[in-house]
């Protein structure tokens, strides 16, 4: 007996189901479906990713929906294209044998003059993402003053991605007596002021502990020195043969650096990220469904749609701006109750996340070590024996044993499989056989009761340390100039540390991986008709310094004199720079008098989850 028969689905529903092969519903499907069905209600669900809250919600939205009314009943808001083709597509699998429903998808990179002449035919359910669905209500092309029915979909990562102001407009667009479904995995302040603002003592459904991983993920680390990180990454390709994963950059240009080294050496690889073409982003999940691609390097937005089954592993190549970003991400793997593997590869600057995570996700990480290339060796030769032993055998090369026997008369059976072993295994050994081990020595990770958010060590730790020729005369303070480093470099939050602004020059750190692009980038920048000079420091960036400068021992850092390489201009130069929000927002709480080299800084706060005094960051489309 098909178990979706005890929640209460009409027989076109359940018709579907079967044609769809659902057998069992998960925990949140057998929590929400009743409750939707039976009442109507207000709902806050919270579910990691991959637990099938499209059909928690979709089920009982395509039941409650009037057919014969084509006027727009319902609306579901998500987080990115992907996801809003996604939900749509599954939407019309459900609603398969209901007669007379139509579901549009409304989404950014497609001609809004077609996707209005679909409403206009008659929608009862539209799926949108909230940019685009804002823009349409601006020009007047849809209307959603008289629907039932609103349904947020991945609630956190759309206020994440900064679309809280549009997600407001919207819903102030509705009708007050609407019933409001919230979907989410993570319950952050913004998605509760949400809540508290537009609905109506709503049910709670909670999968799991709130905010917490999904318990068919396992989670491990890889400590590593910053310039073998991709070296990293191969090694635990080869040491998974049979790996079917998603690779997290942080940034766009990362992530098609990274999938094109791949690709030369070898590997099944592709990059997805914002800057490709709906056609080629179609493409590439074409291929990756097929699992004609086995590492799918991925931004954190672009990834938002992808819902694939049988990912066997999540490699943070990088980990996430925001560290609530872990839990999305780990949520491609362990789906529909397989097991999965969520894998960070991680520097020694990185390791105070580790235990941060552990607590938003309430599950421990396993340190590891990354394989030796004997290891390896030994992992690709069994591999390959098993695959030879697991091997079909076509009967249609029958006709050519003959010939194959005479080539290989003479041959002992013990010579025959090396002979055989060594054409696929030779590669491993000539690669592996000379390489060093990368795994980075003496974690002495922090005890776990500690403060995980202590400043950073007064020394380099192997990190490079840069003077640059813009200082507090041009209007930055620490905190702006990290920004402004940050956004110019194209580089995550904290790869840009020991930030110390003096009156005409400033000194800053970031790990070595990144010097190249430092001294290339930022010596072919002007700041307001004034060219920018960057030189890589001998100072080390420790000890105390005073207002003017000095450290402790009285000498001025690196040994230069103010204005060395800063000539002053009459008013000097000014930079807006200061004045921009860093992408998470300004913390009101931390004291911008407080320099980030200094011993006396206040922690960091970027892993405080549901921080309600933090701006929103800037949508990004």
């Amino acid at each position: 007996m098909n178990k979706f028969e005890q929640l209460g689905l009409s027989e076109s529903l359940l018709k579907a189901i079967i044609d769809l092969g659902f057998e069992n519903p998960s925990e949140v499907q057998e929590k929400a479906i009743p409750l939707l069905l039976e009442k109507d209600t207000d709902l806050v669900a919270l579910a990691q990713t991959g637990t099938g809250k499209t059909a928690a919600f979709g089920f009982p939205v395509i039941q409650k929906i009037d057919a014969d009314n084509r006027n727009t009943q319902a609306l579901i808001l998500s987080p990115t294209r992907e996801l809003c083709l996604q939900i749509t597509n599954e939407l019309k699998n459900y609603s398969k044998y209901e007669k007379g429903i139509n579901v549009v998808a409304v989404y950014g990179g497609a001609s809004i003059t077609e996707q209005a002449r679909d409403i206009k035919r008659g929608a009862q359910i539209i799926v949108a993402t909230p940019g685009r669905m804002q823009d349409m209500i601006n020009r007047g092309l849809v209307n959603i003053t008289q629907i039932n029915y609103c349904i947020l979909d991945e609630a956190d990562e759309m206020l994440n991605m900064g679309f809280y102001d549009d997600i407001v407009n919207i819903l102030s667009t509705t009708p007050d007596e609407k019933n409001t479904w919230l979907f989410s995995a993570t319950m952050p302040a913004e998605v509760a002021r949400i809540g508290k603002q537009f609905m109506s003592n709503p049910e709670e459904i909670t999968v799991g502990t709130k905010n917490s991983g999904s318990a068919t993920v396992s989670h491990e680390f890889y400590l590593v020195n910053a310039r073998d990180r991709y070296e990293a990454l191969k090694r635990l390709a080869d040491a998974n043969p049979d790996i079917f994963s998603v690779v997290f950059c942080r940034t766009k240009r990362d992530t098609q650096a990274i999938a094109e080294k791949l690709i030369e050496d070898g590997y099944s690889a592709a990059a997805l990220h914002g800057d490709l073409s709906q056609a080629q982003r179609d493409g590439v999940m074409k291929s990756f469904r097929g699992r004609q691609i086995q590492m799918l390097v991925a931004t954190d937005v672009a990834a938002r749609g992808i819902d694939v089954d049988n990912v066997t592993h999540v490699v943070n190549y990088q980990l996430p701006d925001e560290i609530e970003t872990y839990n999305h991400r780990s949520g491609r793997t362990g789906r529909a109750g397989k097991l999965g593997t969520s894998i960070v590869i991680v520097t020694k600057s990185e390791l105070r996340k580790i235990s941060s995570i552990e607590r938003i996700i309430k599950q421990k990480f396993e340190e590891k070590t990354i394989p030796s290339g004997i290891e390896i060796c030994e992992i690709q030769l069994l591999h390959l024996a098993n695959k030879i032993k697991d091997t079909e055998v076509d009967h249609e090369i029958d006709n050519y044993l003959p010939a194959i026997n005479d080539v290989l008369e003479g041959l002992s059976k013990e010579e025959l499989i090396k002979k055989m072993v060594s054409v696929e295994f030779n590669r491993f050994i000539n690669y592996y056989k000379k390489t060093r081990d990368i795994s980075a020595s003496g974690s002495e990770r922090r005890d776990r009761g500690g403060d995980d958010r202590a400043p950073r060590e007064n020394n380099n730790g192997g990190a490079t340390r840069y003077f640059v020729n813009i200082g507090s005369r041009d209007n930055f303070d620490w905190m702006s100039l990290k920004d402004y480093l940050k956004e110019t470099l194209d580089l995550g939050r904290d790869d840009v540390f020991k930030v110390d602004v003096k009156e005409g020059f400033s000194f800053f750190n970031t790990d070595p991986e990144h010097t190249d692009k430092v001294m290339d980038i930022l010596n072919n920048v002007q700041l307001e008709g004034r060219r920018i000079n960057v030189e890589i420091s001998k100072n080390d960036g420790g000890g105390r310094r005073d207002h003017n400068g000095r450290n402790s021992g009285g000498r001025r850092e690196g040994g230069r004199r103010e204005g060395n390489f800063a000539p002053r201009r009459e008013g000097g130069f000014r930079s807006d720079r200061n004045a921009a929000p860093r992408e998470g927002g300004f913390r009101g709480e931390r004291s911008s008098s407080r320099r980030e080299g200094s011993s006396e800084r206040a922690p960091r706060r970027s892993e405080s989850f549901g921080d309600s005094s933090r701006p929103r960051r800037p949508r990004r489309d």
